[in-house]
């Protein structure tokens, strides 16, 4: 069973200052397509072959929900074998649903169980049973499903599908792909045709996956921009061979660290380069990064390469607010980027920082100040004033795995070491971290 983290001893750790990375590293799959694999998996008729699975607490909490409604998921060698139940074919679990700390897990999983007339408890740790799932829950009870839910919206929780379940057509209000899958897996066991109406596109792993398991799918774009994706019910999918990109959040950390810390060369291979994830690079190369990706090629109708990099001088930039869903999760490494960057750089449109693991723009400001950098929080934006760091700061984290990992890639280029309070929960998306930067050069203790 995976440890939560809300079970645990802080294991502070420092990060000394290095000069000069170098090597070739691989990081761990994608997370967001590693959930989905298994999702898509469990409802395709035969076997799914994934190959590349991110094996993190969240992740494993995805594979531990999918065995529960029918999913056989073993391990072999270095592949995931899912035998699936065919679409239409789950079972009614036994037990709730343990999510841990998984919020993509979690909603994606309440989106797929919709159309299934029998109830499902949805429980988690301390920090998911925090966050409300209103904004996932509210267009599935369209659907007839009925929820039976704690204040707000928030775990644990129980689901019922309605015996006749009902497609929608639904708008999303807010830029989320969350939610714009739920409805979509919901539709896969709905008779007739689900539809989402998307104004600003979002990650789009999720349509590009079922396409690729065969559902009967269609994506038409409006006069006015919006993609409407259209999702035909209770048509088979079949099981894939499915290769997971490396993750390009992870990836991130280590661009970052090759283009501050001094004399540094290297590369990060098999990324996944999907357009509606590569916020950070494209910020990073308006910074003047000495920044190329090689070997591109498609892997399972995604984009991947390999980025390879070199320290530069970087400079401050204006981040505008529309690119902020394509990288809503590197905005705390971008910040570390920029505090070693000639002038002043402006990121735009971070409200949703607010309502991530902890409020992640006022921890990333705090955390900054506290290592000496110049920097300006407002409602929805950050300004940081860059230059040479002087480090020396006690990072405190507030168990988010982001903040623990930026800060440790800061104390590689900053002037002195930075301590950082607790890196025990960047197990939940990258548990491989500490032994790949050790790899490129990194001193930790």
């Amino acid at each position: 069973m995976a440890t939560h983290s809300h079970d645990h001893t802080p294991r502070p750790l420092t990060s000394k200052p290095v000069s000069g990375l170098s090597g070739s590293i691989l990081v761990p799959g994608d997370k967001s397509i590693s959930h989905r694999s298994l999702i898509l998996g469990t409802v395709a008729d035969g076997q799914t072959r994934i190959t590349g699975l991110l094996e993190a607490d969240d992740v494993m909490a995805t594979a531990g929900a999918m065995r529960a409604l029918g999913a056989t998921i073993v391990k072999n060698g270095d592949q995931w074998l899912v035998d699936g139940m065919g679409n239409g074919s789950l079972l009614e679990p036994e037990q709730p649903l343990d999510f841990g700390n998984a919020g993509t897990g979690s909603r994606l999983t309440m989106g797929l169980v919709a159309g299934y007339d029998f109830p499902v408890k949805f429980v988690g740790d301390a920090s998911l049973s925090s966050r409300p799932m209103g904004r996932v829950l509210n267009p599935l009870r369209e659907t007839g499903m009925q929820v039976d839910a704690a204040q707000g919206d928030c775990l644990p929780l129980t689901v019922h599908g309605a015996p006749l379940a009902i497609p929608i057509t639904y708008r999303v209000p807010v830029a989320s792909a969350q939610v714009k899958s739920a409805i979509l897996l919901a539709g896969l066991n709905i008779a007739g045709t689900t539809t989402v109406i998307e104004p600003v596109m979002t990650r789009d792993h999720t349509e590009k996956m079922l396409a690729g398991f065969g559902a009967d799918l269609s994506i038409n774009v409006d006069s006015q921009g919006a993609r409407h994706i259209a999702l035909k019910g209770q048509t088979d999918l079949q099981a894939q061979d499915v290769t997971v990109p490396g993750d390009p959040s992870s990836a991130g950390f280590a661009i970052v660290a090759g283009l501050i810390v001094p004399h540094s060369d290297l590369t990060v291979r098999n990324v996944l380069l999907n357009p509606t994830r590569t916020g950070l690079i494209d910020t990073l190369i308006e910074m003047g990064a000495d920044l190329t990706v090689e070997n591109r090629r498609q892997s399972g109708g995604e984009d991947i390469g390999d980025i390879h990099v070199r320290s530069c001088q970087l400079k401050g930039v204006k981040v505008p607010a529309e690119r902020a869903p394509s990288m809503i999760d590197e905005y705390p490494v971008l910040a570390v980027a920029a505090s070693f960057a000639h002038g002043e750089t402006h990121m735009l449109g971070l409200e949703e920082l607010r309502v991530k693991e902890c409020d992640r723009l006022a921890v990333t400001a705090r955390n900054l100040e506290a290592n000496g950098v110049d920097c300006t929080e407002g409602k929805d934006y950050l300004v940081v004033r860059g230059g040479a760091v002087p480090g020396g700061g006690q990072v405190e984290t507030h168990l988010d795995h982001r903040i623990a990992m930026s800060f440790l890639v800061m104390g590689m280029a900053a002037q002195n070491p930075v301590s950082v309070d607790d890196v025990t929960m960047i197990a939940t998306s990258f548990r491989e971290f500490e032994d790949l930067m050790h790899s490129l050069g990194a001193r930790f203790s």
